[in-house]
């Protein structure tokens, strides 16, 4: 991989690849040294010209686990608040010799512009562009799921897919970044997916994506779904309405107690997801989201090895980090 923009460009072999990495790395976390000299002398630069916290110290951590040197650098009160362009900022960079772009940013495909560009020569993480994708929350999610997914089947989630699963996204499918790309990743790993929505909540030519659309949550779980993934509802983004109340929006398509309580009586092993942050009493309960069958902060957790795994792929080359990268480290940590 030279850059990751997009996970509808992600083979099903690389996908898989990555996930079996973020393994690796995940269990680089578990260990006492709980870190890689796979990275360094590498420069890492976070470019956010929108406010994030998850995503902006989670690939902050990743880059440090692997000891790269991390660059912070957010557009208020930079030079961008001043007017500033993207191509300006870019050679910035360049010239500060950055090896690696995290970039997040409210216009769709930026990050492709970025990355198609002579502006930079190092590679380009997308971290969210406008309403178009985010690949990483995208693959921490499938992460989290086929852990899951391999848990009810008792074998190891190691090499394995999503083949069979069928998953739910629910909510704010228009604005959401975040559901085009798990809807994907998703399609890729052999998941089946519905998108649940009010028709005004969903993008135009949503009938030609790879997916099966419902209006209707309850009849959709009550067919039988393995994992629901919540949306938030991002009213930052809305210029008019697109439903008649938050009330009804919760009535209709929140996940809520009696939505819980369902899934308890059917005894099926539904898992509820949320790429954060939460709206809790909107579109989720606070009983759900606290409830066993969450895996809100699961995703949170698997967010540090995905993008460990992500950085790594992209600049060290496409091989395992094995036994002697382990012992360099340990051996680096003690003298």
């Amino acid at each position: 991989m030279r850059h990751l923009l997009s996970t509808s460009a992600l083979s099903h072999s690389e996908s898989v690849g990555l996930l079996d990495v973020a393994e690796e790395m995940d269990a680089v976390g578990q260990r006492e040294v709980k870190k890689l000299p796979a990275l360094r002398g590498r420069t890492v630069v976070n470019l956010f010209f929108e406010d994030s916290t998850r995503t902006r110290t989670s690939f902050e951590a990743a880059a440090k686990r692997l000891s790269a040197d991390v660059i912070n650098f957010a557009a208020k009160g930079s030079s961008v608040s001043k007017g500033e362009s993207l191509k300006d900022t870019a050679q910035t960079l360049e010239a500060m010799s950055a090896d690696a772009v995290v970039i997040r940013h409210p216009s769709s495909g930026a990050p492709h512009r970025l990355a198609s560009s002579d502006w930079i020569d190092g590679a380009v993480l997308n971290a969210g562009d406008g309403t178009h994708e985010h690949p990483t929350q995208a693959l921490l999610d499938a992460f989290t799921l086929r852990r899951h997914w391999a848990k009810l089947a008792g074998r190891n989630s190691t090499g394995t897919d999503l083949a069979g699963m069928r998953v739910a996204i629910v909510g704010d499918v228009l604005h959401s970044r975040v559901a085009r790309s798990n809807l994907w990743l998703l399609k890729t790993l052999g998941a089946e997916v519905t998108l649940v929505a009010p028709p005004t909540l969903l993008p135009v030519g949503t009938g030609s994506w790879p997916c099966t659309i419902s209006y209707d949550l309850d009849e959709t779980l009550s067919a039988g779904v393995d994992a629901v993934m919540m949306l938030r509802l991002q009213a930052e983004r809305m210029n008019q309405a697109f439903f008649p109340s938050t009330r009804e929006y919760s009535r209709s398509w929140g996940f809520d107690e009696a939505r819980l309580a369902a899934l308890h009586s059917a005894g099926a092993d539904t898992v509820i997801l949320h790429p954060g942050p939460m709206n809790r009493g909107l579109e989720i309960s606070s009983a759900a989201a606290d409830s066993d069958r969450s895996l809100i902060l699961d995703q949170v957790r698997n967010g540090v090895s995905v993008r460990m795994a992500a950085l790594y792929l992209l600049l060290s080359g496409e091989h395992h980090p094995g036994t002697a990268d382990v012992q360099k480290t340990q051996k680096d940590t003690a003298t």
